[in-house]
């Protein structure tokens, strides 16, 4: 019987250990949902939640101008025309919050 109790008690043991590392969270992720530094691959196709006028209101907090003709692509990515630095050319939003200007 004090075989039986010991096996069951480190069984036991043994399955809360596995248990507890199983729900240890994964921090690694390839695609975070808003970007904070720029991505250089950019801009970045997927499911973007930017409403226009939040796509909009980005985009001029990214030092741009003059914004028009902004539409949500097949791709999930913002394009318009819009000016910085002088320089008038198409500007990029993409889900994760790149804002970038084609070259």
């Amino acid at each position: 019987m004090k075989t039986i109790t010991a096996l069951s008690v480190g069984l036991l043991l043994s399955a809360t250990t596995v248990f507890a590392q199983s729900e240890t969270p994964s921090t690694s992720q390839t695609t975070p949902a808003i970007n904070t530094e720029h991505n250089p691959g950019a801009p970045v196709a997927g499911k973007n939640s930017f409403t226009e006028a939040q796509a909009k209101e980005r985009i001029e907090g990214a030092g741009y101008t003059d914004v028009t003709g902004l539409k949500l692509d097949d791709q999930g990515v913002w394009r318009a025309m819009a000016k910085k630095d002088g320089k008038n050319g198409g500007v990029s939003l993409d889900f994760q919050g790149n804002v970038t200007m084609a070259k």
